[in-house]
């Protein structure tokens, strides 16, 4: 019995002593865990909110692919707070996506369309302008747009986009319809991980670059913004423009070399394409038109019918608000209403400090286009009294 019992207190003290090693092993790992995941955030976004993480654990990027294009190489999320002179706080809190938000990065107002209807502008909030700033200065300055492409790009204007339809027979424009809109945070994350940046890395720029529309709401009695719509590229973003022609890229591929084969000029300003050709007939015109339409529709924009303009010889054809009939220039009636409102401050004064910088760059406009009348503008205007 005596035996037994030694027996029995023996196995119960190793069943002890097996408890408390599982314990100190348990104790372990989580230390071991918290220690690893503690590791990670100090590089990793682990979470950026829900429907845009997916692709955060990619945390490997092609050093190859972006050194060859120039870019800086960026791994993981600390490699990108470092590149926007951040810490991974502020990374953070700029790039967490919610569908509700009680606090926006963007300042969101309505201006009015020169031609009827408002646009919605989101200015970003002095931080996250600063990040993008950044990304624009070491990203989006290093790549190069189509030939193309003529708007957002130094050393081209909309002079530069007219001036391939001068003398043209036939000069087709179309519009593409929210063209800042169509192109979403997963089109734009797609563009960075395209270049070469891990998914952590692209998902980020993606979001530091994206924002959803709002719609101001009441939350239990605090003031609350509610995405109405998917994250896409804002009107009022640094980085958007240079954006909008790197998404397009392959658009302007697929209009050029219809173009380039069927006898047609083609250039694109923003979400303005224009078409010229020396032959007007109008079989042409009508294929043309099935074409942008379905090439559009293919890289995910749509046509804008209420922009769709077709002009022929004997009418005035305009580019982008210049003449192109013969030489570049400007329409008649505006010159003429410019004319007389330079005679009249240059007799009366300003109104106003706004008319006078809007004059002013009417008139700089003016020398781009025709340069002795615009710098005769701007001497006349420079010397009348602020």
């Amino acid at each position: 019995m005596r035996v037994e019992a030694e027996e029995a207190a023996r196995r119960a003290e190793a069943r002890e002593e097996a408890r408390r090693a599982a314990r100190l092993a348990r104790a372990a790992a989580v230390r071991a865990r918290r220690a690893t995941h503690a590791a990670r955030l100090t590089r990793e976004v682990l979470h950026a909110g829900e429907g845009v993480s997916a692709r955060l654990p990619a945390a490997r990027s092609d050093a190859a692919a972006l050194e060859r294009r120039g870019l800086p190489v960026m791994h993981d999320a600390a490699d990108l707070a470092t590149l926007l002179g951040m810490d991974m706080r502020a990374l953070r809190w700029l790039t967490y996506h919610r569908d509700v938000a009680t606090v926006t990065h963007y300042r969101q107002f309505q201006v009015p369309k020169a031609k009827g209807g408002v646009r919605t502008i989101s200015a970003p909030r002095p931080a996250l302008r600063a990040a993008q700033q950044a990304i624009r200065q070491h990203v989006l300055a290093r790549l190069e747009p189509t030939v193309h492409a003529q708007a957002f790009v130094r050393g081209r204007s909309t002079l530069t986009n007219a001036r391939p339809h001068l003398r043209a027979a036939v000069l087709v424009k179309a519009d593409i319809r929210d063209f800042f809109g169509a192109i979403d945070f997963p089109r734009v994350r797609g563009l960075f991980e395209a270049l070469g940046y891990s998914g952590m890395v692209a998902t980020l720029l993606g979001l530091l670059t994206t924002e959803a529309r709002r719609v101001e709401a009441d939350l239990d009695g605090q003031p609350a913004w509610v995405a109405v719509g998917p994250r896409a590229l804002p009107q009022g973003a640094p980085t958007s423009p240079e954006l909008t022609n790197q998404i397009a890229r392959r658009l302007d591929a697929r209009l050029a070399g219809y173009a380039r084969r069927h006898g047609w000029v083609y250039t694109r300003y923003a979400d303005d394409l224009a078409f010229s050709s020396q032959d007007g007939a109008r079989e042409r015109v009508g294929r043309l038109l099935g074409v942008v339409r379905a090439a559009l529709e293919g890289e995910g924009f749509q046509l804008n019918p209420d922009k769709l303009v077709v002009v022929r010889r004997g009418r005035q054809q305009r580019v982008t608000g210049v003449v192109t009939n013969d030489v570049a220039g400007l329409p008649r009636a505006t010159l003429r209403r410019f004319r007389a409102a330079v005679h009249r401050v240059t007799r009366a004064g300003f109104a106003d400090p706004a008319e006078r910088a809007r004059m002013l760059g009417y008139a700089s406009y003016v020398k781009m286009v025709k340069p002795a009348l615009g710098e005769r503008w701007l001497r006349a205007l420079r010397e009348v009294p602020a």
